[in-house]
């Protein structure tokens, strides 16, 4: 399934179409991801992209000079997708990282492993983990996915990453069940603002701003104990 974050190879041509998409001072870049294997980034659709295309991305490291961030978007036909993979598990990423976020992040892994959560890693981290070339800077964050199955592994989830970013420079979002992504630190505080409160929730469609409830709905209660509590929010 193609969503937000995806890693996505192409078949020949649809390399040649990524190409024939993008800026023409592009093209070297481009080639060069190509002949490397290495995969674009699934990104929500253009408002003019056809039915039958996906709009991808090439982010390359930052200018060891200027520090800028060039990130180019590309389009191929739905038929010119080689393979599609989730995002980066994160235990696949802590060798990658600084030395100094390691120790945390394998105890956050092992800690949302114990509540059957899978937290992925998109941006800086996993570019450098997937390419080797130097992305993280002093100033990066850890982009994480959370994607939540219940409400009990839900608000687990959160505390775990609250606890963690007290060591750590983290930063993602929370993804539902149908699709749709919140930013987590946007969540934690909505729960905090009451029931008016409204989170920005972006799918491959568009964004929109939805109640935390509609979205707590769509997952999972564990427990009659649960299901009442949840009832009575």
């Amino acid at each position: 399934m193609l969503a937000r974050h995806s890693l996505i190879w192409l078949h020949p041509e649809g390399w040649r179409e990524a190409e024939a998409s993008a800026a023409a001072d592009c093209t070297d870049a481009i080639r060069q991801w190509r002949q490397a294997d290495r995969p674009l980034v699934a990104r929500r659709p253009d408002a003019d992209a056809a039915d039958d295309s996906c709009c991808l991305g090439l982010a390359l490291p930052p200018d060891p000079e200027s520090k800028s961030k060039r990130r180019i978007g590309l389009r191929v036909s739905r038929s010119q997708v080689r393979r599609i993979d989730a995002p980066l598990a994160i235990g696949q990423t802590i060798g990658y990282a600084p030395q100094s976020w390691q120790p945390a992040l394998a105890r956050l892994d092992g800690q949302c492993g114990g509540i059957g959560a899978t937290l992925r890693v998109f941006g800086s981290l996993a570019l450098q983990t997937l390419t080797g070339l130097p992305y993280l800077t002093p100033s990066s964050d850890i982009d994480l996915l959370f994607a939540p199955v219940s409400l009990r592994q839900l608000d687990e989830g959160m505390r775990l990453l609250a606890e963690a970013a007290e060591q750590l420079p983290l930063d993602g979002e929370l993804v539902f069940p149908g699709g749709q992504a919140v930013a987590w630190k946007e969540w934690a505080n909505a729960a905090c603002a009451g029931d008016g409160m409204r989170v920005l929730a972006k799918d491959m469609h568009g964004v929109r701003l939805m109640k935390p409830a509609e979205l707590r709905m769509q997952l999972e209660p564990e427990s009659k104990s649960e299901l009442e509590a949840e009832a009575a929010r």
